[in-house]
């Protein structure tokens, strides 16, 4: 593994371009390459003297940072295991990751002190609690904790098996497990990435979405070109888009609900965004309708991602040229496509039986190649059953078109059998998007007597329309039958969501059933 970079080599790739080059950059404040260089070299010369070895895990418990982020190149300078965590999670989620991955050091923001605290008596393995922020009693803050532990004689420290980020994912059973993902994976994430999209000279990207995801990943291949990433603390759309505008931002990513809310914030005609040359969106399908609104309102700038933690970003993509046809027109026959596999990893459509699918037959996503993880940690069961068949099992369910273009239907487990017949509730939520009234839409199964489960729809109306359900009912129905239309459509202010802005259609369901 001694030839696979590590993740802070990305860091010190951009820093061998100029050490005063803009680096790290939020609320108007900017650290240079070279002050992050030297941060992350403190940072782990402490995390060794206080005896973590290569291949210890230690955990960051921030929302969106510079200072988590450069904890984060420290961990690795360390040849520690980076453990991601998502603030939102429950108390009781976190306390399960942090004691699968047995972490002996926290990073962490103060105001998360009180989860932290929580928690903290629970977890034997958990050694040292750093705030990066401010001060909490009997915690050490991130500056003390510099001054107590100096620098050692840096070495090239890394795990002997190339691990360098384990990643909680919610499993069927509510256990979270843990992604093991490793340098070779990440290598091939960040190759993906500039192979496929265009980049230039110190590129600059807006990070609104949470660093502790796909955010996070995409900001290697922005560093390792010498380029600036400008955080937000917290989402605003309005604020994104005057970052944009004022940083002259060349790429981002958002999931696609955060898109719609672009599309429908007064702001969006008025911003110059001629700077952007690729708005990544991904996370989650996204309506045809809507995105040929943006390739028409933000520009021809929009590039899909298609992955999951397991295989990060990169499984496949729709590249920025890939939108529209030789002719210049947009493909729109295509918008609804997840794009063709990347040039590093092989897709293919697999039944339940593990017989490979030929073209135009759907069955479960199977990926393989150096992208997909190392497997899940400490839980072979889970792993040994992901990888059936010598694949890895993506749970969505879709099908490859005679140009190689991949179409997601649906997650296996959300589909819905109603009267005998499968209806992806995906493709009942892109008919119900494409309805100029329907801001959101979240599609379950409920039990039902009569069909064995009912079509049942949640939906967000757009700003300034009043519509009934029986309309919308009339609508889908004239786009995709009877039998896959809703039975029942309920209209929420809200929909539940994740911090990246996904629907959580697990919420919507137990909501419904309540």
């Amino acid at each position: 593994m001694s030839d696979v970079m590590r993740l802070v080599d990305y860091l010190d790739k951009g820093t061998s371009l100029g050490r005063d080059a803009p680096c790290l950059t939020m609320s108007g404040v900017t650290q240079t390459y070279g002050e992050v260089y030297d941060k992350t070299v403190l940072i782990a010369g402490a995390l060794q003297h206080s005896g973590i070895q290569p291949g210890d895990s230690v955990a960051v418990l921030s929302a969106n940072d510079p200072l988590a982020l450069t904890c984060v190149f420290g961990i690795s300078r360390a040849g520690a295991v980076w453990c991601p965590v998502n603030p939102r999670n429950a108390a009781d989620e976190n306390r399960e990751l942090f004691a699968l991955f047995g972490c002996r050091l926290l990073f962490f923001q103060k105001k998360f002190a009180d989860l932290v605290d929580r928690i903290r008596h629970q977890l034997p393995a958990l050694e040292w609690l750093v705030c990066i922020d401010g001060d909490v009693p009997e915690v050490a803050t991130l500056d003390d904790w510099l001054a107590e532990n100096p620098v050692l004689p840096e070495e090239n420290r890394r795990p002997s098996d190339g691990l360098c980020i384990l990643a909680g994912t919610g499993g069927t059973t509510g256990k979270p497990k843990g992604v093991r993902l490793t340098e070779t994976n990440i290598v091939t994430s960040t190759a993906l990435a500039l192979m496929s999209y265009p980049f230039g000279d110190r590129p600059r990207y807006l990070a609104l979405a949470p660093l502790t995801h796909s955010a996070g990943v995409l900001s290697f291949p922005i560093l390792t070109l010498g380029g600036e990433v400008v955080i937000m603390p917290s989402p605003d759309i309005g604020e994104f888009l005057a970052l944009i505008e004022r940083h002259r931002i060349t790429h981002a990513f958002l999931p696609p609900t955060v898109i719609y809310g672009l599309l429908d914030h007064p702001d969006l005609d008025g911003t110059d965004l001629s700077s952007l040359r690729c708005l990544w969106y991904g996370a989650a399908p996204m309506s045809p309708t809507r995105l040929q609104e943006a390739l028409k309102r933000i520009g021809p700038i929009m590039g899909q991602l298609f992955g999951q933690t397991e295989a990060p970003n990169m499984i496949t993509t729709l590249g920025v040229a890939d939108h529209f046809r030789s002719d210049g027109s947009v493909a729109t026959e295509r918008l609804s496509s997840a794009g063709r596999p990347t040039p590093l990893t092989t897709v293919a459509i697999m039944s339940d039986e593990g017989t490979l699918l030929p073209t135009g037959q759907r069955g479960e996503i199977v990926v393989r190649g150096p992208l997909v993880m190392d497997g899940y940690h400490l839980n072979p069961e889970a792993t040994a059953e992901v990888s059936t068949f010598g694949w890895h099992h993506t749970g969505d369910i879709g099908y490859l078109d005679a140009d190689n273009y991949l179409y997601v239907v649906d997650r296996a487990k959300d589909m819905i059998i109603t009267g005998g017949f499968n209806v992806y509730s995906a493709e009942v939520e892109q008919a119900l998007l494409a309805h100029p009234a329907v801001g959101e839409a979240a599609v379950v199964g409920l039990p039902d007597p009569k069909w064995g489960e009912r079509v049942t729809a949640v939906i967000e109306l757009r700003a300034g329309w009043d519509l009934g359900p029986d309309e919308l009912i009339a609508f889908v129905k004239q786009r995709i039958g009877s039998v896959k239309a809703p039975k029942e459509i309920q209209i929420t202010a809200n929909l539940p969501r994740s911090r990246i802005g996904k629907v959580l259609k697990h919420e919507v369901r137990a909501n419904l059933l309540m």
